[in-house]
């Protein structure tokens, strides 16, 4: 009986506001105030649809960084970093140049050596329009040759 009257609606829509959603927002002291689904840095005017995403901004104000490696004990302020970090350790190189098979354990250091292989430039000197494959290059071009 109990659960066949959890389950009847009344048809009254706004008297019923509760739901998990709604108690987690209004019960937790963790989560900040909503103004239009969206979530908002306690320390600046950073805002996001997502509560995680804020909960990692705001990390860039406090310095917190709770996540810690369980080999050498450095610690990061995102699970991510952590996970990348950990790489070192296991040996793990999930990146594969196509052209030559080198391995990478980042994403960034296999996309940067991938463009060794070919002609792409995509960093441009506003000034003289020369262009470059790495962006270090691009900065000290323009500070030996523009300044």
């Amino acid at each position: 009986v109990l659960a066949e009257a959890a389950l009847r609606d009344d048809g009254d829509d706004e008297s019923d506001s509760f739901s998990p959603r709604n108690e987690l927002v209004e019960s937790q002291p963790t989560m900040r105030p909503r103004y239009e689904g969206m979530y908002h840095c306690k320390f600046c005017s950073y805002s996001s649809r997502h509560l995680c995403h804020v909960t990692q901004h705001e990390r860039t104000h406090t310095g917190e960084k709770p996540f810690r490696c369980s080999v050498c004990e450095i610690a990061f302020s995102q699970i991510c970093h952590l996970q990348i970090h950990m790489r070192i350790h296991t040996g793990e190189k999930p990146y594969q140049c196509r052209t030559c098979e080198k391995e990478f354990s980042q994403r960034d250091n296999w996309s940067r050596h991938e463009r060794t292989h070919s002609e792409e430039r995509p960093y441009k000197c506003e000034a003289c329009g020369k262009t470059f494959k790495r962006s270090q290059h691009l900065s000290r071009h323009e500070r030996n040759v523009h300044e």
